[in-house]
């Protein structure tokens, strides 16, 4: 049986919504179960002394990395469309993921949640606008934020992200199949490789 693909992520990373359009093709490509792996990107940040790239200072650097962005959307064929509230506290919405999973719900979720993000441009920052994401997918909105308030939920996010960050991840998506690790949208073509040898 194939290895299991552990797919840590977070909502306000745009390079992981575009890991995530990818999923299937990865799933028919080498028939690896997915397991998602919901974490705090701004925790491993903080604990890796890394940063968005929202903030990179080299202004060139920056600019091109809207472009690279841009030529992935591109190849992919995905819609996408820059978030004007980008970067946003996400601490809610990955609470909500972790609740989601635990209380059964977490495909209509994830479906919901990224193309609101990243190709409808929604500020999911906001209370009101995750609910009525949420309600439009059928889940009831004000149950599931209000189980982000849990201690078993805000203990179960904090484990996830020391766990990835343990593991070795510093960013988001990462990829784990056992203790081998692929960083970034752009290694799953690795990926796929080391799940077919």
């Amino acid at each position: 049986m194939p290895k299991t693909v552990e797919f840590f992520f977070d909502y306000g990373s745009p390079y992981s919504y575009i890991a995530d359009t990818q999923i299937e093709s990865i799933k028919e490509q080498t028939g690896a179960p997915i397991e998602y792996r919901p974490f705090l990107l701004g925790g491993a940040f903080k604990a890796t002394e890394n940063q968005s790239p929202a903030f990179e200072t080299c202004q060139p650097k920056a600019a091109y990395g809207g472009i690279v962005m841009q030529r992935w959307v591109a190849k992919h064929g995905i819609k996408f469309q820059p978030n004007p509230f980008f970067p946003i506290n996400t601490l809610p919405l990955m609470r909500a993921a972790t609740a989601a999973k635990m209380d059964g719900i977490f495909e209509a979720f994830h479906a919901a949640v990224f193309p609101a993000f990243w190709a409808e441009g929604k500020n999911m920052g906001e209370p009101d606008v995750i609910a009525e994401v949420l309600t439009k997918a059928g889940i009831d909105a004000a149950k599931l934020m209000a189980r982000t308030q849990d201690q078993e939920v805000k203990d179960a996010l904090i484990a996830a992200t020391e766990e990835a960050v343990k593991r070795g991840a510093f960013g988001a998506p990462t990829f784990f199949v056992g203790d081998e690790m692929f960083f970034g949208q752009d290694h799953i073509p690795f990926l796929v490789d080391y799940l077919n040898s």
